[in-house]
């Protein structure tokens, strides 16, 4: 929604800096993970945001005197990553000097709510030119000139939510006259030449295998059910405000001696993988690869996911929540990569299994970050409330803004697979599992009852198939189509259903395994139902049962395999 209000006058103001050392040198690997996601997402997708309240008694001066002081302080504000066109940014550059805008929106009377977010969102759907644009794009809210608040746009290649969030703090600080310590963070530089060190690259060897054992293995997909289909869903903004979650996470904690966050972060997943029906919850972390002291508080992009894979197949709550803090120390320690050799492993890997890995699932916790909120323990025992809607390539995503005094969610989910009050009923599920866990353990098969959330019902035609949900009719369908429409038939293969067979009738255009499974993996992505068969077999003619896989067996062969021999 876009407020209106009328302004006295809109002027831009030009700040010089200088200060800080010149410097230059390869880009993180987390930089090299945002350009690309940068240089292939739209803008309003990947770029960041954020809303800053301005302290009372703060002049337009200070404020920018202040954000001064910042881009001084941190490098990562001084970057640009310089490229040939056409070519993909490998090199970061430092200046010791240069300037940045500030546009000042002065009004008569005080903007309705919401009007600050509405600025910070409108500046993200340009794009930020990587070789020569500030990382910053800043507005300064006033009324009759007293500054309300900062509302900013951020390049994903700078910082991240995490990085706003600490240049906030600072920026607070220096409002306040605060001498702000000494920069003993990472900086984008620093951690550059970290991450080229033999133990480094020996981290990043390590991060490759962990996601290939998850990805050879795990769900293809935690939302493989009826209605998951395409690849980005347009998803309204769902906020929890609850100081009963925020009492039973604290209860939780002192109960089972766990941290809050793994928790809050076992609760999640329990409720999740029962929603789904899935044997594990894989989901992607991507604060949580700042658990190094050094990254904690580093002004950068660190954003490359942790992946979690946390087997719920366990029989209650505690249990789960002593398996959770391996699981994500384990994914935590495994968040530092190469992202093209990531996606060229992954894309290697799912072509030999025959999936599409979905990073359908997200769960960022900021909530150790400053965040300047006002909730007291006065606030609401349990609200939630509907926000503005954004396009994401996700069909979950969780961001946990604080725990205590108040649990402060924000929840985007795939309208397409919560029907209307199911996204609702799904976070009131989560504040009573942590109340029920705050009085004793909880067993995992009473989920339903103890929440109020159901499984999603598949359908007979549904079977568990190498690890992921899979429905064989939509198999059949796919490849058929992707076949020019030949007759396919799919069946599981033996009785624990470890693969599919396809047997398809090529008429008179015959066609290898490889053709028919290559055909097939092109036409995968947005069908989370499907997973390629383990082996094709080609006939000429389909019989007249069809839908009978003896019928199948009885015609002649002309050729049959599993089809990954090579790309086609």
């Amino acid at each position: 929604m876009t407020h209106t209000t009328h302004m006295t006058k809109t002027y831009t103001v030009t700040v010089r800096h200088e200060g800080g050392e010149a410097r230059r040198g390869p880009v993180t690997m987390g930089q090299a993970n945002m350009i690309r996601c940068m240089l292939r997402d739209e803008p309003e997708h990947i770029n960041i945001h954020a809303v800053w309240p301005v302290p009372g008694g703060t002049t337009t001066e200070s404020a920018i005197d202040a954000l001064r002081a910042l881009v001084v302080r941190h490098e990562a504000l001084r970057t640009t990553f310089p490229h040939a066109p056409g070519e993909v940014p490998r090199e970061q550059v430092v200046s010791s000097e240069g300037e940045f805008t500030v546009t000042v929106l002065d009004h008569e009377e005080l903007p309705p709510e919401g009007y600050a977010e509405d600025v910070a969102r409108r500046a993200r759907v340009d794009r930020f030119h990587l070789d020569r644009d500030f990382g910053l794009r800043i507005s300064l809210i006033a009324v009759e000139g007293v500054p309300l608040s900062v509302a900013l746009a951020a390049s994903h290649a700078v910082t991240d939510i995490s990085a706003l969030s600490v240049l906030e703090e600072d920026w607070l600080d220096l409002l306040a006259g605060r001498t702000l310590p000494a920069v003993t963070a990472f900086t984008p530089l620093d951690l550059a030449a970290e991450e080229a060190t033999p133990g480094g690259l020996r981290k990043a060897e390590a991060s490759l295998r962990h996601w290939e054992r998850i990805i050879r293995t795990g769900p293809q997909a935690m939302f493989a059910e009826p209605g998951a289909v395409g690849t980005e869903v347009e998803a309204e903004q769902l906020t929890l405000r609850s100081t009963r979650g925020a009492r039973a996470l604290a209860l939780v904690a002192e109960r089972t001696g766990g941290l809050p966050s793994t928790v809050l972060l076992t609760a999640w997943c329990a409720l999740l993988a029962h929603r789904t029906g899935q044997s594990s919850c894989v989901a992607a972390v991507p604060t949580s690869n700042r658990f190094l002291p050094r990254l904690a508080r580093s002004v950068n992009t660190v954003s490359q996911d942790a992946l979690l894979s946390l087997d719920v197949r366990v029989p209650s709550f505690d249990a789960l929540l002593r398996a959770a803090w391996g699981a994500a120390l384990n994914a935590y320690r495994h968040s530092r990569f190469d992202a093209v050799r990531l996606w060229e492993m992954i894309d290697a890997v799912t072509y030999e299994r025959g999936s599409r890995f979905a990073r359908d699932v997200v769960f960022n916790d900021v909530s150790a970050l400053p965040t300047g909120s006002t909730e007291d323990s006065d606030g609401p025992g349990l609200d939630v409330v509907r926000g503005p809607a954004q396009v994401l390539p996700a069909r979950v995503l969780t961001f946990v803004h604080e725990t205590a005094p108040v649990l402060r969610l924000g929840l985007w989910v795939d309208p397409a697979l919560f029907a209307p009050g199911e996204a609702e009923g799904f976070l009131t599920g989560l504040v009573r599992l942590l109340e029920a866990a705050a009085t004793g353990d909880v067993p995992l098969a009473e989920l339903t009852g103890v929440t109020g959330v159901r499984p999603v019902e598949r359908g007979g035609n549904w079977r568990r198939v190498d690890g992921s949900w899979v429905s064989p009719p939509e198999v059949a369908d796919l490849l058929s189509r992707a076949l020019g429409g030949v007759p396919v038939h799919v069946a599981p293969e033996g009785p624990d259903e470890e693969g599919l067979t396809a047997f398809l009738a090529c008429g008179g255009s015959p066609f290898t395994p490889a053709q028919a499974h290559a055909a097939l993996m092109e036409a995968l992505p947005g069908h989370p139902g499907v997973l390629a068969p383990r082996r094709y077999v080609i006939v000429r003619d389909a019989p007249a049962g069809a839908d009978r896989t003896g019928a199948w067996l009885r015609q002649p062969i002309l050729m049959e395999g599993a089809g990954r021999d090579r790309r086609v």
